[in-house]
C-alpha cells in the first residue's frame, strides 16, 4: 500500500515539503473550526484572513531572495512604516494643497512614490552591503531604527487619516473588490491561466527531451488547481456585504436601495495584487537569468563569482526589489486601516521571515520557493485568526508563533538531512 502511494506520488511529482505545509494549513482549519463552532470556516473569516495575509506575503516573496542569497533583511516592517507614513502624508497635507483636495491623480502619484522610495532604500541598504562588504544584520538592524524613527519625524507622530478614496480601494473592503461578476471572470481567466502554464511547461520539457509525467497525472493535476481557484472565487463570493455598506455603495452608484437585495463581496483587491505579485516572482526566480544568478549565488557565493556573476551588484539588486516589495505591502497595510500612525508595520519584519523559512527557505542559502513563502504567510496568519478567534491574548500569541517557527526551521533542518539536500 505504502509502495503504491509512492509510486503515485512521484507520478504526480509531488513535493512532499508543500504537501506538509499544505496538511498544516488545514489541521490549523479545522482545529480553529472545531474550537469556534465552525465560524473559523465561514466565507467571512476566510475572506478577512486572505486581505490580513496579502502585505505580509507580497514582502515574503522578496524575502525568499534575500534569504537565498545568504542574507537577511530586519528593517522591513519599519520601512513598511515609514513608506506608509510618508504616503499618507502626501495624500493627507501635502498634495491636497498641491493639486487641490479629491484631484484624481493623488493616489496614483501615491502608488508610484511608495514602490520608488522602497526601491532607492533598499538599493541603498544592498549597496552598503554589497560594495562595503558590512554584514546585511547590521545594516538592516540600523535601517529597522532608522526607518522607525524617521517615521515619527515626518508628521512629529501625528496619525494621518484620512486617505484618498481611490486608494482605499487597494486595502480591500466591501468596496475594495471585484465584485461577484468580476470575481467569476477573474477566476476563470486564472483557471485557464494555470492550466496553460501547465500545458507550456510540459510542452517545454519535452521538446528538450526530458522526462514529463503521465498525461493522466498531468490531468490530475489540472484539474486540482483549476478547482482549487474556482473554490476560492466561491468562497469570496458566498460573503454578503453588510447592509450600512450596501446602501452607501449603491447611492454612491445612483441605485436605488431594497432590503432585498444581496450584493456578495467577491475576491479582494490586495489578493488580486499579491497573485499579480506571485506570478512576476515565480517568473523572475524560474525563467529570468537574475533569478538563476540568485540561487546559483546562494548555493556557492566563491562558484558564483568565479563564473562571472558580479554578486555585489545581485545585492543591490535583491536588496532593491525587496524594497519595492515593501512599498506594495505598504500600499496594502495603509489603505486596509484608512490611516496610519507609528505603529504601523510593527514586527511585521519577523512575520515575513517567519512566513518565508515555514515555506521552506533555507537559512543557509541556496533553496526557497515563492509560493511557499505565501503558504507559509497564510499559515502565521491562520495561527493568529484563529487564536484571536479562540480568545488567546496577544502576548501568548506570539509565544505561540515563537514556538511555531523554531517547530518548522527544525523540521526542514531535518527533512533537508534525511532528503540529501
Amino acid at each position: 500500500m505504502d509502495d503504491q502511494a509512492k509510486s503515485m506520488m512521484d507520478k504526480l511529482g509531488l513535493d512532499a515539503r508543500l504537501l506538509g505545509m499544505i496538511g498544516a494549513l488545514v489541521v490549523i482549519w479545522l482545529v480553529f473550526g472545531f474550537f469556534t463552532d465552525w465560524r473559523f470556516l465561514s466565507p467571512r473569516n476566510f475572506f478577512n484572513v486572505s486581505v490580513q495575509t496579502a502585505s505580509v506575503a507580497v514582502m515574503a516573496t522578496g524575502m525568499v531572495f534575500v534569504i537565498v542569497t545568504r542574507n537577511i533583511d530586519l528593517s522591513v516592517g519599519s520601512l513598511l512604516g515609514f513608506i506608509g507614513m510618508t504616503v499618507a502624508a502626501l495624500q493627507v497635507q501635502w498634495l491636497p494643497s498641491m493639486l487641490g483636495l479629491g484631484h484624481p491623480m493623488i493616489w496614483v502619484i501615491a502608488v508610484i512614490a511608495a514602490v520608488l522610495m522602497g526601491a532607492v532604500l533598499g538599493a541603498m541598504q544592498g549597496w552598503v552591503i554589497g560594495y562595503l562588504t558590512v554584514p546585511a544584520f547590521i545594516v538592516t538592524l540600523g535601517g529597522f531604527l532608522v526607518y522607525r524613527g524617521a517615521m515619527w519625524w515626518v508628521t512629529k507622530g501625528q496619525t494621518q487619516a484620512p486617505l484618498d478614496p481611490v486608494f482605499r480601494l487597494l486595502g480591500g473592503g466591501a468596496e475594495g473588490t471585484l465584485g461577484e461578476t468580476l470575481s467569476w471572470v477573474f477566476g476563470t481567466i486564472a483557471a485557464l491561466v494555470a492550466v496553460g502554464i501547465m500545458l507550456l511547461s510540459r510542452r517545454r520539457k519535452s521538446t528538450h527531451g526530458f522526462t514529463v509525467k503521465p498525461m493522466w497525472a498531468e490531468g490530475i493535476l489540472m484539474a486540482m488547481a483549476a478547482g482549487l481557484i474556482i473554490a476560492f472565487v466561491w468562497i469570496m463570493n458566498s460573503y454578503p456585504i453588510p447592509r450600512g455598506a450596501m446602501r452607501r455603495m449603491t447611492e454612491a452608484r445612483g441605485i436605488e436601495y431594497n432590503d432585498g437585495m444581496v450584493w456578495n463581496h467577491g475576491v479582494a483587491i490586495p489578493v488580486v495584487i499579491l497573485l499579480a505579485v506571485t506570478i512576476v516572482m515565480t517568473i523572475i526566480a524560474t525563467r529570468t537569468r537574475f533569478g538563476r544568478y540568485v540561487y546559483a549565488t546562494g548555493g556557492n557565493p566563491e562558484a558564483a563569482s568565479l563564473s562571472g556573476i558580479d554578486t555585489r551588484l545581485l545585492t543591490v539588486k535583491v536588496f532593491a526589489l525587496m524594497g519595492a516589495l515593501t512599498g506594495i505591502a505598504s500600499i496594502i497595510a495603509s489603505a486596509r486601516l484608512n490611516a496610519v500612525d507609528v505603529g504601523l508595520g510593527t514586527l511585521d519584519e519577523l512575520r515575513v521571515i517567519a512566513a518565508a523559512v515555514i515555506g521552506g527557505t533555507a537559512l543557509s542559502g541556496g533553496a526557497g520557493t515563492i509560493y511557499g513563502a505565501v503558504i507559509g504567510a497564510l499559515i502565521m496568519q491562520s495561527l493568529q485568526s484563529g487564536m484571536a478567534s479562540v480568545g488567546v491574548d496577544a502576548p501568548l500569541q506570539n509565544i505561540v508563533v515563537g514556538f511555531v517557527l523554531v517547530l518548522a526551521v527544525w523540521i526542514d533542518i531535518v527533512y533537508r538531512r534525511r532528503a540529501g539536500v
